[in-house]
């Protein structure tokens, strides 16, 4: 088996090194991942400037772009065979709800997915026990080598900062949702021009039962099913006859 991690951390970052050191017990393992930390490059692809890349070590390569770029690259130049599937992570904190718009590791796992490979993001919601995260992805790759999934899915996957054996359980869940991101935070330079940093997420807004959120507020890991058609079918009858009276003149 072969597989192909990247992340939106950065090369250097300890759930990037992690996840690659407990898989390379069951698979070869390739890493292609940014220079430095994209987190929140969504899908981007760098158009305006060509790619710098860094042989690190031995099927480790660090590329000057977004993780989005580092898979493309990876898939259609570097690797000469395929691999078996795309992980993406480990995430220094949540993907969960409205995250994974913005997600660079989510971005990671789809780019794979468009390119026909299987695809999974992972992340941590903390910063210390990458450990149990790199056990949980490593399980699921062990059943997916037994049994491909039932659907063409990316999977998204969450896991609490706890010890491996504090986990209460897996639960397959939808994407809750947040409220709106908070205010941004102004600041000023040496010359008095203002700065804006972006503030804080938003709380969470829709994480009841069957969610993301709650999956996570229970000890569980969660395990959220992602597609990349985001056409409103149900919709579509609906504007249908909301525009049948528009001409185009």
């Amino acid at each position: 088996m072969r597989i192909l991690i990247s992340n939106d951390d950065g090369i250097f970052a300890e759930g990037i090194n992690t996840l690659a050191k407990e898989l390379s017990q069951l698979a070869d393992v390739i890493v292609v991942a940014p220079d430095r930390n994209r987190s929140g490059a969504s899908n981007s692809l760098t158009l305006d400037y060509p790619l710098r890349i860094r042989q690190e070590a031995e099927n480790r390569i660090s590329v000057q772009g977004t993780p989005t770029d580092c898979v493309h690259f990876a898939l259609n130049e570097w690797l000469d065979e395929r691999p078996d599937i795309v992980v993406a992570g480990i995430n220094h904190g949540a993907n969960l709800g409205d995250d994974v718009l913005y997600s660079g590791t989510v971005a990671a796992a789809t780019e794979g997915h468009f390119l026909g490979v299987p695809a999974i993001a992972v992340s941590l919601v903390g910063n210390t026990h990458f450990i149990t995260a790199a056990k949980v992805v490593k399980q699921v790759i062990e059943q997916l080598s037994k049994q491909p999934l039932p659907s063409n899915n990316i999977l998204n996957i969450n896991v609490p900062d706890v010890p491996f054996e504090q986990l209460k359980a897996w639960q397959v869940t939808r994407l809750g949702a947040r409220h709106r991101a908070e205010n941004m935070i102004k600041e000023h330079d040496p010359r008095g021009q203002p700065l804006y940093w972006l503030g804080p997420p938003g709380q969470c807004q829709d994480a009841g039962i069957g969610t993301d959120f709650y999956a996570i507020e229970q000890g569980a890991v969660s395990i959220t099913p992602l597609q990349v058609d985001l056409t409103a079918h149900d919709a579509m009858v609906g504007i249908e006859g909301w525009m049948k009276n528009v001409e185009i003149q």
